[in-house]
């Protein structure tokens, strides 16, 4: 009998996956939403280990585990192969189950699930109010203190006159971050604002960026009982959405970068006239979830089924990718490689582009070098 026809798989990938967390003795998981989110079990990162209790996905976004079932979970904690994993969450054989308990187990799941997509949308609405409140709020004429942010980082105002309109101030902007079940306000100051836009148009995330209230401006330090803290943070919903910096009329090819400084870099250089330049947000949307292939950590082959993930619109006809050096080489292509061809597949005819910045820096950090684009043409060359 081969593992697809053994009724143990099925009794494994049944169990709720908070049940096998807690035989796995995987700790200190916090359930946000959906998700459990925590330390990873095997690389320790704190707040990067999360598990959709609704898929049953898990990645670690430091070391790179990451599955879709419970019995993949077991195979990567316990170190085990698939027959050792299926055999510790079953046994030899399958459970001698009832057919009228597995009615109820059934049901039970149906309706936990259906509790957990009510939470999520709830969540998710509730998040998408906060950001409209948010950029209602901040100033739409913030030239002084995000052109002094921006010089800091060596976009000075002679070579961006003009600040994107996507772009707004927060003089006195707290912030607020889920620490354990509480949300903490671990720092208040000047914030830069940028309306992340679904493709609707319609606002549905701020990109928030908290700036030094003193001299030269540069990006804040926060420290939260001793743990330094990102200076950024999206409230929202960012999936498929992107900000416009820059969207000339009649233009045909859209450069995209991971942050907003690395974007405006290239705005600010201005290699493609014409073209339009928004700001991904993060890797992840811009790829979306990717296929997992035998023997490929990394596949660069997308989940066209993932319907989440940043398509370009319509008008593109070439899409340019800026590939960041200060990350992971190999995760990051295959993440732009995954979102290069979705949008390919979405788009018939698209020219699609990836420019590194070189190794160890972004395209910010090369502003005044000005090095030579490095054209890797289409991912399927």
């Amino acid at each position: 009998m081969s593992f697809a026809e053994d009724p143990r798989v099925q009794e494994a990938k049944g169990m709720p996956m908070s049940e096998v967390v807690h035989r796995l003795g995987i700790g200190r998981l916090v359930k946000t939403g959906g998700e459990l989110v925590g330390p990873c079990p095997l690389c320790g990162g704190k707040d990067r280990f999360g598990i959709n209790l609704h898929s049953n996905l898990f990645q670690c976004r430091k070391c790179d585990i990451a599955g879709g079932d419970q019995i993949a979970l077991v195979m990567q904690v316990q170190n085990m192969g698939f027959p050792d994993a299926l055999k510790w969450l079953c046994g030899d054989a399958p459970a001698n189950i009832d057919p009228e308990e597995i009615k109820r187990r059934r049901a039970r799941a149906a309706a936990e699930e259906a509790r957990q997509r009510e939470d999520q949308d709830r969540y998710r609405r509730r998040a998408i109010e906060d950001a409209k409140t948010i950029w209602k709020r901040a100033d739409g004429t913030p030239e002084n203190l995000i052109s002094e942010y921006l010089a800091c980082r060596g976009i000075s105002a002679d070579m961006l006159p003009v600040l994107p309109r996507a772009l707004r101030l927060l003089k006195d902007h707290p912030y607020v971050k889920k620490i354990g079940r509480e949300l903490e306000t671990c720092h208040r100051g000047p914030c830069m604002i940028a309306a992340v836009q679904a493709p609707s148009g319609m606002l549905e995330a701020v990109h928030q960026t908290w700036i030094s209230a003193d001299p030269p401006h540069g990006k804040a330090t926060i420290i939260y009982k001793d743990t330094g803290m990102p200076a950024k943070l999206v409230r929202g919903s960012k999936k498929g959405g992107a900000i416009r910096l820059h969207t000339p009329r009649g233009a045909d090819t859209l450069i995209m970068g991971e942050g907003i400084e690395t974007t405006l870099t290239a705005l600010a250089a201005d290699p493609v006239p014409g073209a339009a330049y928004w700001v991904g947000v993060d890797l992840g949307n811009m790829a979306g979830k990717m296929q997992k292939l035998p023997g490929k950590r990394y596949s660069g082959i997308p989940d066209i089924n993932d319907d989440a993930a940043f398509i370009p619109p319509a008008w593109v006809r070439h899409l340019i990718f800026i590939q960041d050096g200060d990350s992971e080489t190999a995760s990051t292509r295959a993440k732009l490689e995954s979102g290069l061809r979705r949008a390919m597949a979405h788009r018939p005819g698209l020219r699609a582009q990836i420019v590194h910045a070189g190794e160890g820096v972004d395209l910010n950090d090369v502003l005044n070098s000005k090095p030579e684009e490095e054209d890797h043409g289409n991912p399927h060359d």
